[in-house]
């Protein structure tokens, strides 16, 4: 086991396959931390901080800079706490650049905290997935249309890319050889 336990990101627009992939690393055995959007967004939601579903909640709540500052604080919790696990290997659900690309895509200010702390909390490994028609749905915590799906796509590459990541892109196929071709990759 390695001193370090490598961090790996799968990433990409909503509705792309990412907590399938997740949740099949995670009946693997493999240590993974879930999306933590998805419960901000239902606390919004059931506190009456947002109370229209029509976009993505960074854009909707009352405090934008609150929720954004919450979301990565609880991403970098995530990878603090893999830090102490006895295993070689993390997944994550989205990492911290994301904050940022949705930050980008919905013009929000970006102010060097969140910057700094993507600078600092490096992840080793970044698999994105790219947008599919074919399996694009929504649910009561995601938004987007399949087109804003796609935009955000191209601003999550954009932003991975401006801290330094060379972007893994995993093709279309099923949840399982999906998977498989990840951990291929990562030669596991």
């Amino acid at each position: 086991m390695s001193l370090k336990p490598k961090k790996i990101v799968i990433t990409g627009g909503p509705a792309t396959g990412k907590t399938a992939i997740i949740d099949n690393l995670n009946a693997k055995g493999y240590v993974c931390f879930e999306e933590v959007i998805r419960k901000l967004t239902s606390e919004a939601q059931d506190s009456g901080d947002i109370t229209e579903a029509h976009s993505n909640p960074i854009a909707l709540v009352s405090d934008s800079e609150k929720f954004n500052t919450t979301l990565i604080n609880l991403r970098v919790d995530d990878f603090k706490a893999s830090e102490n696990l006895k295993t070689d290997i993390s997944f994550f659900d989205r990492g911290m650049p994301d904050v940022l690309a949705y930050m980008s895509y919905f013009n929000q200010p970006i102010g060097k905290t969140y910057k700094e702390i993507c600078k600092t909390y490096i992840y080793d490994y970044v698999f994105i997935l790219p947008p599919w028609k074919a399996i694009f749905t929504d649910d009561k915590e995601r938004f987007e249309t399949f087109e804003q799906a796609t935009d955000i796509y191209h601003k999550l590459k954009e932003t991975y890319k401006q801290f330094g990541y060379q972007i893994i892109e995993v093709p279309q196929e099923s949840i399982e050889e999906r998977t498989l071709f990840i951990l291929a990759q990562l030669n596991l």
